[in-house]
């Protein structure tokens, strides 16, 4: 497929973090990732960041790679929290009274689970379904049945596999709220209406963009949303099919520097 040079129409180009920008498990940050980010700013072009994660669970080298080359621009918690120069731009909470539903239901089914907020992700209880599942993504988490009690939730994260799938679906407890499986022991639980999708657009809105004038690279179900509606959606080489099957473009694996060699082809950064 032919890739057109899009350097007039693109202003802002978001990122998906896990299997986009860094290989999660290996914890590898392909060497393309900081010159990509770089030379986006030189030439003009906001790069962002649009993920599952919250800001409190970026990688220790997303971190690193933020320090040394700032981005400004979050769209956090599947779109549930937005931010631009530290300042909120919207946020979309799970309201106390529909977790506390939830957590009743997962403790009568003796299943574990994780509330994940702006600054904090606390843990119901250290299991080994649990660990298997959330040490990949950070280990800093906290132990508290009780944090959505006091604090804002944004995401609840239950440990269970497929096997349990249609015992939660049938349990009347979703009731606007999304389910994305993210691991094999563990879904994400957010606002019905929630994805990157409309935090990118509060987010552009904010800062006087249009979708047409928005790129977007991902590589997962939390994604699909996002690449069917931004200006150009970019499908990682290693994405789910399901999303291939929506993007505009499927570029290189992350291993073989997919963002890098786009961006290229595009025009939007030089070799």
């Amino acid at each position: 497929m032919t890739i057109p040079n899009l350097r007039d129409k693109i202003k802002i180009v978001f990122f998906d973090i896990d299997e986009t920008l860094i290989m999660k498990f290996e914890d590898i940050l392909p060497d393309s990732v900081l010159p990509v980010i770089r030379k986006l700013k030189q030439n003009g072009i906001i790069p962002a960041i649009a993920t599952g994660r919250s800001r409190c669970s970026l990688p220790t080298k997303i971190k690193a790679l933020i320090a040394e080359e700032p981005i400004e621009l979050f769209v956090t918690m599947n779109g549930q929290f937005s931010v631009f120069q530290n300042k909120v731009i919207e946020k979309h909470p799970i309201p106390t009274e529909k977790v506390q539903h939830l957590v009743d239901f997962f403790d009568a089914q003796q299943i574990d689970y994780a509330f994940v907020s702006d600054n904090n992700v606390a843990v119901s209880k250290i299991t080994a379904k649990q660990k298997s599942a959330l040490d990949p993504i950070l280990t800093d988490y906290i132990v508290d049945k009780d944090y959505f009690k006091h604090n804002e939730v944004f995401q609840l994260l239950p440990f269970y596999d497929q096997s349990q799938d249609e015992l939660v679906k049938n349990a009347n407890i979703l009731d606007g709220l999304r389910v994305v499986r993210w691991d094999k022991d563990s879904v994400d639980l957010f606002d019905a209406e929630g994805s990157k999708a409309r935090g990118i657009a509060s987010a552009i809105k904010r800062l006087g963009f249009e979708m047409e004038n928005v790129m977007a690279f991902g590589d997962g179900l939390n994604d699909l949303e996002m690449l069917s509606t931004v200006g150009v959606g970019v499908a990682m080489g290693n994405a789910r099919d399901e999303l291939k099957k929506v993007a505009d473009f499927v570029t290189d694996r992350i291993e073989d520097h997919g963002i890098y060699n786009f961006l290229v082809k595009a025009g939007l950064i030089e070799d």
